[in-house]
């Protein structure tokens, strides 16, 4: 199967820049696989196309504002690191640019002394693994100091950092959002949850190699970048027993689809737990665990577009892109949203 298959064209100006004022209000495109039909709706819609009994799976991790621009100590060179992941106590693993200045042994300092790092060692795909020092709190600190690591195709500042969270993210450690999510609002969850349907947390970490190329040209070629998850028996629990009472268990963003599958066994029943997992779905792929799933418009010739491809079909998601580029829909992280059920 070849990347190229995956690809189109998007015009520029559809890339969303910002959030729109109410998350909500985000457009949406339904797509019923069972009859082929097409729908366009608000976001705060989606409550109509949900049943008493469904479940949905939300991904409650944090993004961290994981970006730090520094200096180098010795020479004053600037530098920018992006934390990947804390690998134990203040050991991290990072992305650095300009590479060649972080070589194993080279300080760092950050925010006027505030926060310093030393290189301990390189990562195979071209990282660093650093050492921080800092007075204090490192969470808090980072907080002060630290920038949110918007993806790369967005060139407008964020004005509210707490737009690029979920309302009900939880847990530190993704360094980009699970964008599916950023159209929930606290009221629209309490009326999908009126109306009896269950709602159940995972915690899957995103990390940047969600944003990175796809370099090779056969799909089966490429090898998917590793996310730590966990699982709580008590949302494993209800998972299982929508799934036994015949409820659609229903995925808010490929992140959470991504960990249910990681975690399910054949007959779509999961295990808690918590691990890596580097799962690479594309079309062929069985699904297991998930029955439908909201999604935000993905980057051409990605793994996430090749998941939604084999989620729905490839002829279906190429239709459906086409429609919403000639509807003007909103693409990418801060962009609108479907839902395949």
């Amino acid at each position: 199967m070849k990347v190229s298959d995956f690809d189109y064209i998007l015009p520029e100006e559809l890339i969303a820049q910002k959030p729109i004022e109410k998350r909500d209000e985000s457009r949406l495109l339904l797509y019923n696989r069972a009859n082929d039909k097409l729908d366009h709706r608000k976001f705060k819609d989606i409550v109509n196309y949900l049943k008493k009994g469904d479940c949905l799976v939300l991904n409650d991790t944090k993004v961290i504002p994981a970006r730090l621009l520094g200096k180098k100590v010795d020479t004053g060179g600037s530098m920018e690191f992006v934390l990947l992941n804390r690998i134990k106590d203040d050991d991290w693993r990072v992305l650095v640019r300009p590479g060649k200045r972080a070589q194993i042994g080279t300080r760092f300092s950050f925010a006027d002394g505030q926060l310093e790092a030393e290189v301990l060692d390189k990562t195979p795909e071209g990282g660093r693994i650093v050492r921080f020092y800092y007075q204090g709190i490192f969470q808090e600190l980072l907080d002060r100091v630290g920038i949110m690591p918007l993806p790369p195709y967005i060139h407008e500042s964020l004005e509210d950092k707490n737009r690029y969270q979920t309302i009900y993210a939880r847990h530190d450690g993704s360094a980009a959002a699970p964008t599916a999510g950023l159209h929930f609002t606290p009221d629209l969850l309490e009326q999908i949850r009126a109306i009896g349907v269950n709602i159940a947390k995972v915690t899957l970490h995103v990390g940047l190699g969600t944003f990175r190329p796809v370099k090779v040209d056969r799909v089966e070629d490429h090898t998917m970048h590793e996310e730590a998850y966990h699982v709580a028996q008590e949302d494993v629990d209800i998972i299982n027993n929508s799934r036994g009472k015949g409820g659609r268990i229903i995925a808010v963003g490929t992140t959470s689809l991504r960990t249910i599958e990681s975690i399910a066994d054949e007959n779509g029943f999961l295990r808690a737990g918590s691990g890596v997992t580097d799962i690479f779905i594309y079309p062929g792929y069985k699904f297991k665990a998930t029955d439908g799933l909201i999604t935000n418009f993905h980057l051409p010739k990605s793994t996430l577009l090749m998941l939604v491809s084999a989620f729905a079909g490839r002829e279906q998601i190429r239709a459906i892109y086409d429609q919403a580029i000639s509807e003007g829909y909103r693409f990418f992280s801060f962009g609108d949203a479907m839902f395949l059920y």
